[in-house]
């Protein structure tokens, strides 16, 4: 079945000049969990209503958004086709890919310089002459409809906290979760984003056009620098200090999105950037299925989360 429930707020020990929660949105489902249900969600119901029984989506060999469509759309009694960036992988295909071949989704390749192609009418077109009538979601799933679905969660957390927090957090990686959050957000709430993907400062103005699109006019801000390389990148401080979170905390976490937000937010405590005794509420936007392999190891504890 598909999420119907909320997901836990969990309060972490440190660091002590700042309240912080984690918004556990990836217990929300095994597969279609964290921002992705949020998008989808909305989406779904959208596809339904038109009668579709097909959806279409973009990404990569290692993405969440096709991982979490492919289940989704098994579960909801959709047809999948995922349109995937770069060279056949049918060989050797990714743990992803596998997954979503596994969930009944077709595969269907395309060069990169097509793949650029994915927002243009006419290459859609071209998609709907092959494939035939389907309903068209966005890479990362991100458009007002997302927004919409992500919004949901800001009145969760002031359910479960009993307030309004004043900072709520989330990693960004095509702009949807930010915007939604936004969206969202009540006064005086801050929404902050932080980038997985180097140079990203070109995700405000995706951020604001999806807003725009939803007819609101809400403020946010991007962080980009802590993305440690790039997307999908990491360094060995990121994966020492995963490493450290989980053994503290229990609360498994990966290296793309849902670790780089923590380290930063971390990073930002110890510089003074939040007030002492903020709220400060992070998003755990899921996609464990794309944790590394060199998060499979110890580590010595150094004391930032410790009970």
């Amino acid at each position: 079945m598909l999420p119907e429930r909320e997901s836990p707020l969990q309060q972490l020990s440190g660091p002590a000049t700042i309240r912080l929660y984690l918004k556990r949105d990836d217990l929300l489902h095994p597969q279609v969990s964290g921002n992705k249900w949020r998008k989808l969600k909305y989406n779904l119901i959208a596809a339904r209503q038109q009668q579709h029984d097909t959806l279409l989506t973009f990404g990569g060999a290692y993405s969440n958004h096709l991982f979490a469509t492919a289940a989704a759309g098994q579960l909801a009694g959709f047809s999948t086709i995922g349109i995937v960036r770069g060279e056949d992988h049918r060989e050797r295909d990714s743990p992803t890919l596998a997954f979503a071949r596994s969930c009944g989704m077709h595969l269907h390749f395309v060069s990169r310089a097509d793949y650029r192609r994915k927002d243009l009418s006419e290459f859609i077109t071209q998609l709907a002459s092959q494939f035939g009538r389907f309903y068209c979601l966005p890479e990362g799933g991100s458009n007002h409809l997302a927004v919409q679905g992500v919004a949901e969660v800001i009145s969760e957390i002031e359910q479960q906290l009993g307030r309004v927090p004043d900072y709520v957090c989330c990693p960004v990686g095509t702009g949807g979760t930010l915007a939604g959050l936004a969206a969202g957000a009540s006064e005086p709430t801050q929404v902050l984003g932080f980038s997985a993907l180097k140079g990203g400062g070109f995700l405000t103005d995706d951020v604001q056009k999806l807003l725009n699109a939803a007819d609101l006019a809400k403020p946010f801000r991007l962080l980009t620098d802590y993305h440690f390389g790039g997307y999908a990148k990491t360094t060995p401080e990121l994966i020492a200090f995963i490493l450290d979170f989980e053994q503290q905390t229990g609360v498994l976490i990966e290296q793309v999105y849902t670790g780089k937000m923590l380290y930063g937010i971390l990073d930002l405590a110890r510089r003074g950037y939040f007030p002492d005794g903020a709220t400060v509420v992070a998003i755990h936007t899921g996609g464990l299925q794309g944790r590394s392999k060199a998060l499979r190891c110890p580590s010595e504890p150094s004391g930032d989360f410790r009970e």
